[in-house]
C-alpha cells in the first residue's frame, strides 16, 4: 500500500485542539471529531485536498472527552461512515453518567472549574465497539495499520498505529503550553487530565517498540520517537 498522508485539522488555533485525517488511496479515516459543531472544519480540510465528506470511510474516536467525541454523531450522519470506539468509554458516549477527571497539574484543575470539559454532546452508540484487547485491522478501509486499545488517559482510550511508523494517540501525550499547542510543541508533557500515568507509559512504550516513529496528538505535536521515549521515562519516575 502507498504511504498515507496525515492531515491535521485545527479545531482550535495554533494546534490547541486537533483531529486528523488519514488519506489513503481508497478513501480516508478520520481520527477524532473535535468539539460539537466541528463538521465544517473537517469538511474544509477535505476540500483543500480535493476530497469530500463521503470520502471518509471510518471514524475513530480515541476517547470520550468532548473535544474528541463532540462531533461524532454529526459526522457519522454526514459521512455515513461507521464509528469505532472502545467499550471502556461506552457509558460516556451514551451520556449515561458523567466522566471523572484526574487533573495532572494546576492548569487541569483550573480548566475543570470552568465546566467546559463537562459539557454534554449528542450521544451516540459506536458501530464498532472494541472489547478489552481487541484490535481492528484497517486494511478493509484502505490502510496498512490497526486501531488498538491504549487505556491510561481514559479506560477506553484507543489509538491508530500505521505500518509506516505514524501513530495517532489522542491524549496519551500532549505538547506545548497550557492545554497544548501554541508554543514549545516539540516538547512532550502530560495532558491536563490523565487517569493512569503508568498505563500511559506502558502503552507509549509498546508503540515505540512496535516501530512508531511519529506521534500525532489532540493537543500540540507531532512528536518524534526520541521525545516520546523521554516522556515515558518521566512518567516512570512518577512511581518511584
Amino acid at each position: 500500500m502507498s504511504t498515507p498522508e496525515i492531515v491535521r485539522v485545527g479545531i482550535a488555533p495554533l494546534g490547541m485542539v486537533n483531529c486528523h485525517i488519514i488519506i489513503g488511496p481508497k478513501g480516508c479515516v478520520l481520527v477524532d471529531t473535535g468539539l460539537p459543531g466541528s463538521g465544517r472544519k473537517v469538511e474544509r480540510a477535505l476540500y483543500l485536498h480535493g476530497l469530500q465528506l463521503s470520502d471518509i470511510k471510518l471514524i475513530v474516536v480515541t476517547h470520550a472527552h468532548i473535544d474528541h467525541a463532540g462531533s461524532a454523531a454529526q459526522l457519522r450522519a454526514q459521512t455515513g461512515a461507521p464509528i469505532v470506539a472502545h467499550a471502556g468509554d461506552l457509558d460516556y458516549y451514551l451520556q449515561k453518567r458523567p466522566m471523572t477527571f484526574c487533573a495532572t497539574g494546576w492548569f487541569g484543575r483550573a480548566f475543570l472549574r470552568t465546566g467546559l470539559i463537562r459539557k454534554p454532546y449528542v450521544p451516540f452508540t459506536p458501530d464498532i465497539l472494541l472489547q478489552e484487547d481487541e484490535v481492528l485491522a484497517l486494511k478493509p478501509f484502505g490502510l496498512d495499520g490497526m486501531v488498538l486499545p491504549t487505556p491510561g488517559h481514559t479506560c477506553g482510550s484507543i489509538s491508530v498505529q500505521l505500518a509506516g511508523g505514524d501513530a495517532m494517540v489522542g491524549d496519551l501525550i500532549s505538547s506545548g503550553i497550557l492545554l497544548g499547542g501554541i508554543a514549545r510543541t516539540g516538547k512532550a508533557k502530560r495532558p491536563p487530565f490523565e487517569d493512569n500515568p503508568q498505563a500511559v507509559a506502558a502503552q507509549l512504550e509498546s508503540m515505540l517498540e512496535a516501530g512508531s516513529q511519529r506521534f500525532f496528538m489532540g493537543h500540540g505535536g507531532p512528536l518524534r520517537a526520541g521525545e516520546v521515549r523521554r516522556h515515558v521515562e518521566s512518567l516512570r519516575e512518577l512511581a518511584s
